[in-house]
């Protein structure tokens, strides 16, 4: 099974990132059991320290991709993202 990249958005202090985060933590723990071959790597970055992020992404964290590509900004659907985590796995 592939390997696949989440990266995750966001800024301290964020509340809508501390649900993303905790969303996506949930997810991987329920993938894990499901699909126990599937490797996901977690990047989180935070705009405060990447001023080109910050001009991108400033107005719609938390931003999560997957792959390099935006899966969803602002709030995180868990059937949605586990799903999305299948497909790539694929």
């Amino acid at each position: 099974m592939p390997t696949v990249s989440l990266t995750l958005i966001a800024k301290p202090g964020c509340h809508l990132c501390d649900d993303a985060r905790e969303i996506v933590h949930s997810v991987l723990g329920d993938l894990e059991a499901e699909l126990p071959g599937l490797e996901v790597t977690v990047t989180e970055l935070s705009i405060l320290d990447n001023p080109a992020l910050r001009d991108e992404f400033a107005e719609e964290i938390p931003v999560v991709m997957i792959d390099g590509r935006v899966h969803t900004i602002w709030r995180v659907e868990p059937a949605r993202l586990r799903t999305a985590l299948r497909e790539a796995a694929e």
